[in-house]
């Protein structure tokens, strides 16, 4: 499961509404290779909903997550921050062993 900080939803709805993103466009994660620590996180809104992937609700958010990339994601939560040590979208992942000094990528 995946879940969705209060600050994260607010601005997921926030983004979809500047970008007029449709009503049925959902959050996908996913994890690809790259970045510093090896593995990188992807986030973007998708309507396409592909026959391998998982869906979970949360908060009124449908994320969208593909088979392998779960493997990594389970037990995430997507938060959000605009203080003054960084803004954007941030991951809490329980999986991670070690994360890179901008959060962006991780290892297992």
């Amino acid at each position: 499961m995946i879940t969705v900080s209060d600050k994260a939803k607010e601005r997921i709805l926030e983004l979809k509404k500047e970008e007029g993103r449709m009503e049925q466009e959902n959050i996908r994660v996913s994890v690809k290779g790259g970045g510093c620590s090896g593995l990188m996180y992807e986030l973007g809104f998708d309507a396409q909903l592909a026959e391998s992937d998982h869906v979970f609700e949360d908060k009124g958010v449908k994320i969208l997550v593909d088979k392998k990339s779960l493997l990594y994601l389970v037990g995430t939560t997507l938060e959000f921050s605009d203080g003054l040590n960084g803004k954007g979208f941030q991951f809490v992942n329980p999986n991670a062993s070690r994360t890179c000094g901008c959060g962006e990528s991780f290892s297992v």
